[in-house]
């Protein structure tokens, strides 16, 4: 077992690209969960592609399994006087697995400034229940500590499918960065399983991340996110999700699209 800083720390590079081997408690099923592809993506990218400024925003398309070896390839795409637009892949023992575009972009000076997402109004994480359970081949929820400070649990029919936790990594070595962030920002179930009446299999499609502050900082290593359930139906769920940093600062909103199979 490797927890997320000996994870990170064992990726090695050649030439352009990276590699690492993913042990078993990071799997969802028979491949990693979306938010370490993403991460290891990220990772890549910043190890090849030299000065960037603090990222804006990311596209992700899971497009098949990644199990096993894994090897990350970033390529810059486009960079100008203020953004950089980096691509990556990450391939796996059977191709394709994930393919990111990541648009980085340096602060100036603006007249304009509005701010309009507000945290919920929910109890700390101490005074909040225990979220994750032990589900067989969740093997990667064991990486995080989740508390449900609002919302309801997966699978209890609750009347809305939305949830809202307190997040942190359970590595305390971890330091807040946007790496570790993008990891813990998708650990959280889909909302629509709160709509299920027994476990049912998923998959993430699509990942939409667009990033609020360059300040990615939070205290005790928690995190407020809430992921609500748009629409579902035909097999499919669009779902939001919103962090936001100890301080009830938001600092990233997200969209995703989730493949249902119940």
């Amino acid at each position: 077992m490797a927890d997320f800083t000996a994870l990170m720390a064992s990726i090695t590079t050649s030439g352009s690209g990276c590699s690492v081997t993913v042990t078993e408690d990071w799997l969802q099923g028979r491949t990693i969960y979306g938010g370490l592809s993403a991460a290891l993506c990220l990772e890549a990218v910043a190890r090849h592609a030299s000065d960037l400024p603090p990222l804006r925003s990311a596209q992700l398309a899971f497009i098949g399994p990644a199990t096993g070896h894994l090897t990350m390839q970033p390529t810059v795409l486009r960079r100008g006087k203020s953004t950089v637009f980096v691509g990556a892949d990450l391939n796996g023992e059977d191709g394709l697995a994930t393919r990111a575009v990541f648009c980085f972009g340096a602060a100036r000076p603006s007249a304009v400034r509005h701010d309009a997402i507000v945290a919920p109004a929910v109890p700390e994480p101490d005074a909040s229940p225990q979220f994750f359970r032990d589900i067989p081949g969740l093997n990667f929820v064991k990486n995080f500590d989740g508390r449900l400070a609002g919302g309801s649990f997966p699978f209890s029919k609750g009347p809305e499918p939305a949830m809202t936790l307190w997040l942190r990594h359970r590595d305390e070595k971890v330091i807040p960065s946007i790496v570790p962030l993008v990891a813990l920002a998708d650990a959280p179930p889909p909302a629509s399983m709160v709509l299920f009446d027994t476990f049912g299999r998923i998959s993430t499609m699509t990942w939409a991340i667009d990033m609020l502050t360059d300040r990615i900082e939070t205290d005790n290593g928690w995190w407020l996110v809430r992921t609500a359930a748009e629409n579902a139906g035909d097999g499919y769920s669009s779902q939001s999700i919103t962090v936001w940093n100890s301080a009830r600062r938001p600092i990233m909103v997200c969209r995703q699209n989730i493949a249902i199979f119940v």
